[in-house]
């Protein structure tokens, strides 16, 4: 080689050890896309954080109460920065730089040691990714459980994705045989020992499902809005608040083309970095997007009342009609949502699912009510046809 030395001092002890071919150029060994990658996933990290940590806060401070659904977010969240430990030591050890680094400038104790790590990392991606769902059919069940046929999907939907999550997670633990954290390359000491499946096909077998999940997962609150009676305006205002994790839907699509791309590609190591990258964004965005609707209240209490009160001049910030329930002006803090239920449910109910902070008061004028309230109404057929709604009682669930 025309140089010796280099500024990566891994690669200058390679290069003084005689381990680098004549072929590879310093350049080529040096390249890296290290800082870049090891950027994305902190950003990530701290925004879904700090959405995160706001929709607790959100729960505790504002509305007093907290559910199933936030611990299990809070669980995810402590799940993710894990991985990301995990993931940077991965990235700072060379995992994510060219095929010929890994070959030829880590030692074989570096390589066996960043095998282990990304074991452990993606036992950790997979629990936090269900442990995500988990926390929103929770919190899907708390805003429309009382809707049977909501219920019931997802119930089945939750034996879904724990159906899911075995064969995923057991794909990992037994790709080789006997059982190990390794998952040797063709050139590494003792790999006669082990019978493994190759990563590429676990990745893309795991990624295929993850995606399929979030499809399904995120596929509820689409059927929610397709069931709405509501203006179009209203519509766009709450897919605003239940829809981000389509974006969810799109990351989990570009991780199973890097794992693919990486799998069969000559350098497969070099799209390691931007799947770390993408593995971090998934869990970051369904936590994200499954956070917005909790950080209501927060919002209504301390952002919108302000707004609301400077545009006029310290009255409340929506008129209401008879309950209250039903602003004149469409913001964040008024969307009342009623289902139209094409089969009636033996009782004949109705759920509207109401995201309206009520004239700050509850139906008895007692106390504050915000994020979603499920209402049932019982519709009555009367004689001459017409249909009169009496309403029998209100449940408020809180978002």
């Amino acid at each position: 080689m025309s140089n010796t030395t280099s500024t990566d001092p891994r690669v200058t002890r390679a290069l003084q050890a005689g381990r680098v071919p004549e072929n590879i150029t310093t350049a080529w060994l040096e390249e890296s896309r290290d800082d870049s990658a090891i950027g994305a996933i902190i950003f990530v990290t701290i925004l879904t954080a700090v959405i995160v940590l706001s929709r607790i806060a959100s729960r505790v401070l504002v509305l007093r109460r907290t559910g199933l659904d936030d611990w299990l977010a809070l669980l995810g969240l402590a799940l993710l920065i894990a991985f990301v430990v995990l993931g940077i030591k991965l990235i700072n050890i060379g995992s994510g730089r060219h095929y010929e680094y890994i070959m030829y400038v880590l030692t074989p104790e570096e390589v066996d040691l960043s095998e282990i790590w990304d074991f452990a990392a993606h036992i950790v991606y997979t629990i936090a990714l269900v442990m995500c769902r988990m926390s929103g059919l929770a919190f899907y069940h708390r805003i429309c459980g009382i809707h049977r046929g909501f219920r019931l999907a997802i119930r089945i939907l939750m034996g879904v994705l724990v159906a899911g999550f075995l064969p995923q997670l057991f794909l990992i633990i037994f790709h080789c045989l006997p059982v190990t954290g390794l998952w040797p390359y063709d050139w590494q000491k003792d790999v006669e020992k082990y019978k493994c499946l190759q990563w590429g096909v676990v990745y893309s077998v795991n990624s295929g499902m993850s995606l399929f999940c979030d499809v399904l997962l995120f596929g509820i609150p689409l059927a929610m809005i397709w069931m709405l009676d509501l203006p179009r305006k209203r519509r766009l205002q709450l897919a605003c608040i239940l829809l981000p994790g389509i974006l969810v839907i799109g990351i989990s699509i570009a991780r199973l083309v890097l794992v693919i791309e990486g799998q069969w590609e000559m350098d497969m190591s070099w799209t390691y970095n931007p799947m770390l990258a993408v593995e971090v964004s998934e869990i970051g965005a369904t936590l994200i997007s499954l956070s917005i609707p909790g950080i209501k209240p927060m919002f209504d209490k301390f952002i919108g009342r302000t707004v609301q009160d400077s545009n006029t001049g310290g009255q409340s910030g929506y008129s209401t009609k008879g309950r209250g329930t039903r602003g004149t002006s469409i913001t964040l803090r008024d969307l009342s949502l009623r289902p139209q239920h094409h089969n009636k449910l033996s009782s004949n109910s109705d759920c509207t699912y109401d995201a309206t902070k009520s004239g700050n008061r509850d139906d008895d004028g007692t106390g504050s009510t915000e994020g979603i309230m499920v209402r049932v109404d019982f519709d009555l057929t009367m004689d001459n046809g017409e249909t009169k709604s009496q309403h029998r009682g209100s449940k408020a669930l809180e978002a």
